[in-house]
């Protein structure tokens, strides 16, 4: 049997047996995605990396799945120097699979710091400026959170036009019209539930009730435009088109 050392501890194993073999067997915890008993070791994830120390003092990473102990072997699961591998290493395999559930609670049980995971948003600001510069409702802004930088939108506030759902590139914000009731969305959190107003000529429902209070309070007097707010924008076409040729007929 050859004697070795896991975080100080002595342990024994015996000849051709790896690091990580020999800790699974000692109940002594290191990540590992691409190790299977059943076949040869890859290296290919490289979480598994230890601290192994050389007989000169020099510490270095080696992937405990591919190296075997040998006669008084010093390796450390856990050290500032792990921690910096663990951390490139997890962070380069949610490079190829950011939306890997796996990956993201395995780093987390080992404390591993990793990158947010991506929400579609690539922090444009098309949303936050068309709401704020020109429908004038400043319902969205971007905030800091521990996940990074997102688009969020205040309780109560939104006044379901759609404007940044249509202007978004990525669609991330979807609005969704069921019945009388419109939802928005940003990625999958619901940010607001608003009703929908019906079109007094066809009978259509098409703006939030927030939406045309908020029009009605913004648009500037004119002998026309207030009439049409009660109108679906296809009804209010044909009523400006049928008010705009009946003024022609009448010059004539």
């Amino acid at each position: 049997m050859i004697k070795f050392y896991i975080n100080d501890t002595e342990y024994e194993a015996e000849k051709g047996t790896t690091i990580l073999q020999a800790a699974r067997r000692h109940k002594i915890p290191i990540p590992h995605l691409c190790y299977h008993p059943a076949l040869k070791p890859s290296g290919a994830c490289k979480i598994c990396g230890v601290e192994v120390t050389s007989p000169s003092g020099r510490q270095t990473i080696m992937l405990s799945c591919i190296v075997r102990v040998k006669e008084g072997l010093r390796v450390k699961t856990e050290s500032a120097l792990v921690a910096a591998e663990r951390e490139k290493a997890f962070n380069n395999l949610l490079a190829l699979a950011p939306d890997s559930q796996q990956i993201r609670k395995l780093a987390q049980t080992f404390n591993v710091p990793v990158v947010p995971q991506p929400n579609g948003c690539i922090r444009c600001r098309l949303c936050v400026r068309v709401c704020a510069d020109i429908v004038k409702a400043g319902a969205i802004k971007m905030v800091k959170t521990e996940d990074g930088t997102k688009v969020v939108s205040g309780k109560g506030v939104c006044i379901g036009c759609g404007t940044c759902a249509n202007l978004c590139p990525t669609k991330v914000i979807r609005i969704k019209d069921e019945g009388r009731v419109r939802t928005v969305s940003i990625k999958d959190e619901v940010v607001a539930r608003l009703p929908l107003e019906r079109c007094e000529a066809c009978g259509a429902s098409y703006a939030t009730t927030q939406f045309l209070a908020h029009v009605e309070e913004t648009t500037g007097l004119h002998p026309h435009t207030k009439d049409l707010h009660h109108l679906c924008p296809n009804c209010a076409k044909l009523m400006s088109d049928r008010a705009v040729a009946e003024r022609e007929h009448a010059r004539k």
